[in-house]
């Protein structure tokens, strides 16, 4: 019955039975055979027939997409045999950059230690993107920062880390007021399209600044790096794995102003997903300093 249901869909794509046959590696003959034996097992016709083309019909515009479930469920239930039966597989994990260079590489060491038959797949992005693609299925899961808006139902967050905003300036700059110091200084924006940086556009409108802004950039490394070059001053998080600043760039603390960004993994919570990434993902919390119990390796 599914082989009849695989052919019935491939008729329905290509509107003739010798086009669903050159696709599926069957005879025009095979193909209307099995169209023949699924009418008759069904009670009805599926397909208008005029000339070589075969148009469905009502009936079969209506079993066209119970076909289609059903060959997806079917196909489902063999790729977790498939997946049972193999050792190895693949993550995907998304990750923002500040995360990819510091606490990443470390989790990757150790999971690939521990699971070298495993294979992992890092997509680089801004946090929004990557929800979109946990979101859609295309990852298994990914580290970025949390938006102001509410998730999903069916989407799973963990918080990593809170992570303080600074206002850092050049290391000549003497002024002690993060306020002053931002009111006169060419300011270095952290881009609005991503989370943190509409994090930062709420901070300067809620703070009543206005800010002579010179660059726009999404990268927290070329932030901080422009801030030393005395380009101008930049609100940047302290990100977990920052103990100190680079020279040539003074951090001034925002006191009762602070404001702070989640970093947290995001995970779809109806995705059944094998050990060893249940394993990554414990990793991944441990790294962060989250308590999370060991898993025997492979």
């Amino acid at each position: 019955m599914i082989r009849q249901l695989k052919t019935f869909v491939a008729v329905a794509q290509e509107g003739t039975f010798a086009g669903a046959g050159q696709k599926i590696g069957l005879t025009q003959a095979a193909v209307s055979a099995q169209i023949q034996r699924l009418e008759e097992h069904l009670g009805y016709s599926l397909f208008d027939r005029t000339g070589r083309s075969a148009q469905l019909n009502r009936q079969g515009q209506e079993a066209l997409m119970q076909a289609q479930e059903l060959v997806r469920l079917y196909e489902e239930m063999g790729d977790r045999r498939r997946r049972a039966e193999q050792p190895g597989g693949t993550v995907a994990i998304g990750a923002i950059a500040s995360v990819q260079t510091t606490v990443l590489t470390g989790v990757l060491a150790d999971f690939h230690r521990r699971h070298g038959n495993y294979r992992s797949h890092i997509v680089p992005g801004v946090s929004f993107g990557l929800l979109n693609l946990v979101d859609a299925g295309d990852l298994d899961m990914a580290i970025l920062i949390r938006p102001a808006f509410a998730l999903q139902a069916d989407l799973r967050w963990t918080t990593l880390s809170h992570e303080p905003f600074r206002l850092l300036v050049p290391q000549a700059c003497s002024e002690p007021d993060w306020r002053q110091a931002l009111e006169t200084l060419p300011f270095v924006r952290y881009d609005r399209s991503s989370f943190g940086g509409r994090l930062v556009e709420r901070f300067l409108r809620d703070a009543r600044l206005t800010v002579r802004e010179c660059i726009e950039i999404d990268e927290i490394d070329a932030m901080i790096e422009l801030v030393a070059r005395g380009v101008g001053a930049a609100l940047v998080p302290q990100t977990h794995s920052r103990t100190d600043w680079p020279a040539g760039v003074r951090a001034i603390d925002l006191g009762p102003r602070t404001f702070y960004r989640d970093i947290g993994l995001l995970q779809r919570a109806s995705r059944l997903q094998p050990a060893p990434v249940h394993d990554f993902v414990r990793m991944v919390e441990q790294a962060f300093g989250r308590q999370a119990p060991p898993a025997a390796p492979d």
